[in-house]
């Protein structure tokens, strides 16, 4: 594997029923595309060798052994080749006859494993010329001149990953035998089909899929049969389906005339990290630990030069497509609710809130109408208050003061360029030099006025800073870090923006939703630095910490799933492949690292607030890091990226 990916395939190879050599043929040439495209494994479907739909062929000794012969066909082309191949067919065995899987590399046979759940029903007679592998007792098989195991659970371990095999119905059983394997070891599952297509089944398989990559925390890839079969009584319109817990990263165009070859990658590593962070998991397996299983070493292959074809999302935390409104509306309920409970303990019914113009700010004061609304409180108990400074410029505080007025909340002006000014001269500070404690006053005068009208008010402070500033410690230690309840903590930069349009394409009235949408298009900046001549913003955050689109992306894949630097640098390349070159990903990566490690010490003393997502940074929560670890490891790792 390279940075923890293995490259699989699922390939439809055109049948003709009965026609082993044919068959072979097919397969090998699909085998030998998918070497070429670097894959490490490829599964075929159910019974690939002879056809599913052979029915009484099956009691045909000939069918039998011209599929044996096919079988080491394939065995001799494939065998200078590193590649693994997965194909189904008949194998006779202590009287009775089996569907069986074939593991197969390097000329060699690795195991055999037999189908454990038989359909019987409806259009299905499997019991009619197969036995079940719970029905025989397990051992070794004489077939292409080698003697090789016959296991209903078999482990295949490669150099980095587990592997294992169950076939089409073992899926739809209670308890498939993947959930076992799974917990045993097994990191990626295949699945030799031979589903038929009916009106509706296609989406109940998806989820079936779906459900048993996620339950399991695997890879999941099925393979079916497609043209060729016969079609007497049935279609078979050749799904393949690759799943990563729970979400899929590829599937076969259904109803294909021709041969299929479906390559993708799984990142192992991501699973191996969420198996060990879900104590659940471990839970069940050690109630497997003297379960009898047997683990098949696969040959050591050389790592082949790794090309991601997986689309690598570069937006992570942002829903796409048609989820978008849903997960906003989720997300802003969570706030909200959280935000109802406090003020429903405490007893208040009024908020502080300062409002800068900016994405934060506006995001906190619209959770907070929603609460209000919620709770059956007057909006007049929402203290919104804008405190003008040396940076702020015309279009932020315009665009405070009309969305206040458009909210209907309570709106106080408390200018702090007079405080400031006093404050430099008792520190003996220049005014005009414009440094961190220049910056850094500003932020802690204005939560000061926060924190005092609060007490004036009977009123708690609500907390506008998000995740994404948290993660880089872009907030004033003592200052806009502080707050009583911090609705946006939870909240990355990138999805509060789209929350922000959310709001304003779906909830707002005209005039409210035309300050939205400037707010969301104003750079991003604290506004601590005067602005130019024109007016315009002079501090933008992003020039001076980088983009945060990355530092999300960076954000979602270091503390999600604890990728290293070198992982995330790859694949950062990938997701942003003609917008940032890879001088810049590798620039604000190492920013984003040395800045997560320095700033730890601001979020050890985090307000409470919800978490929303998959990631969360409290204390009390999912994060809990020592604030003098040392990032030399991960610095070290960027400084050696290559550009």
């Amino acid at each position: 594997m390279n940075h923890g990916f293995a490259k699989v395939a699922a390939a439809i190879p055109q049948v003709r029923v009965a026609d082993c050599h044919y068959n072979a043929t097919q397969i090998e040439n699909l085998v030998v595309q998918a070497e070429q495209q670097g894959a490490e494994i490829i599964c075929f479907p159910e019974l690939s060798l002879t056809a599913y739909t052979c029915q009484d062929l099956f009691q045909q000794q000939l069918l039998l052994n011209s599929a044996e012969i096919a079988l080491l066909q394939l065995m001799n082309t494939t065998r200078s080749l590193d590649i693994i191949s997965i194909v189904g067919l008949p194998v006779p065995y202590s009287g009775v006859l089996l569907n069986c899987a074939a593991v197969v590399q390097h000329g060699r046979i690795l195991g055999l494993v037999p189908k454990t759940y038989l359909p019987n029903y409806r259009e299905f007679y499997e019991r009619r010329w197969f036995t079940s592998g719970n029905d025989v007792p397990e051992g070794n098989v004489w077939i292409c001149g080698q003697q090789v195991p016959l296991r209903r659970r078999s482990l295949f371990r490669t150099s980095g990953f587990t592997f294992a095999v169950e076939l089409c119905e073992d899926l739809w059983a209670p308890i498939p035998p993947s959930s076992r394997l799974a917990l045993q070891g097994a990191d990626i599952i295949f699945n030799l089909s031979a589903d038929n297509d009916l009106v509706g089944k296609y989406p109940y398989l998806q989820s079936l899929v779906a459900q048993q990559s996620a339950r399991c925390i695997c890879g999941y890839i099925l393979c079916g049969c497609g043209f060729g079969e016969s079609t007497q009584d049935t279609v078979f319109g050749g799904k393949a389906l690759i799943y990563e817990n729970g979400i899929q990263l590829a599937e076969a165009r259904r109803h294909s005339i021709t041969s299929q070859l479906l390559t993708t990658e799984i990142d192992v590593e991501r699973l191996q990290s969420e198996r060990r962070t879900v104590t659940t998991f471990a839970a069940c397996a050690a109630q497997l630990k003297d379960a009898p299983i047997e683990t098949v070493e696969c040959p050591l292959t050389v790592p082949k030069e790794l090309t991601l074809t997986r689309p690598i999302n570069p937006r992570p935390f942002v829903p796409t497509g048609n989820l978008l409104d849903e997960r906003c509306d989720e997300i802003f309920s969570i706030q909200t609710e959280g935000l109802a409970k406090r003020l429903q303990h405490i007893g208040a019914k009024s908020v502080v809130v300062g409002i800068s113009g900016g994405l934060d700010s506006t995001l906190a004061l619209l959770v907070c109408a929603r609460t209000f609304d919620m709770l059956s409180l007057p909006r007049k108990g929402i203290v919104g208050i804008t405190m003008p400074g040396f940076g702020t410029t015309d279009r932020t505080h315009t665009n405070a003061v009309s969305l206040m007025e458009q909210m209907g909340v309570t709106i106080r002006e408390i200018p702090i360029r007079d405080a400031c000014t006093q404050h430099f001269r008792d520190i003996n500070h220049p005014a005009e030099q414009h440094n961190v404690t220049y910056e850094n006053s500003q932020a802690r005068e204005r939560t000061q006025i926060l924190m005092d009208v609060a007490n004036q008010c009977n009123a708690i402070v609500v907390g506008t800073g998000d995740l994404s500033e948290l993660a880089l410690g872009w907030a004033t230690y003592n200052g806009d870090h502080m707050s009583m309840y911090g609705v946006n903590a939870g909240v990355p930069k990138t999805l509060v923006r789209h929350l922000v349009t959310w709001v304003a394409t779906s909830l707002a009235d005209e005039e409210q939703r035309r300050t939205l949408l400037d707010i969301v298009n104003t750079p991003i900046s604290p506004e601590l630095i005067p602005a130019d001549d024109e007016g315009n913003i002079t501090q933008k955050t992003e020039d001076l910490v980088g983009p945060y689109e990355l530092h999300d992306f960076f954000l979602y894949h270091i503390l999600r799933w604890g990728f290293r630097p070198a992982k995330v640098y790859m694949m950062a390349q990938q997701a942003f492949l003609g917008t940032y070159d890879n001088a810049t990903i590798k620039k604000w990566l190492t920013t984003f690292c040395r800045r997560f490690f320095a700033q730890q010490f601001k979020r050890s003393c985090l307000p409470d607030g919800p978490k929303v997502g998959s990631c969360s940074l409290s204390p009390r929560g999912d994060w809990r890091m020592p604030s003098d670890a040392s990032a030399q490891a991960w610095l070290d790792e960027c400084n050696s990226l290559p550009e």
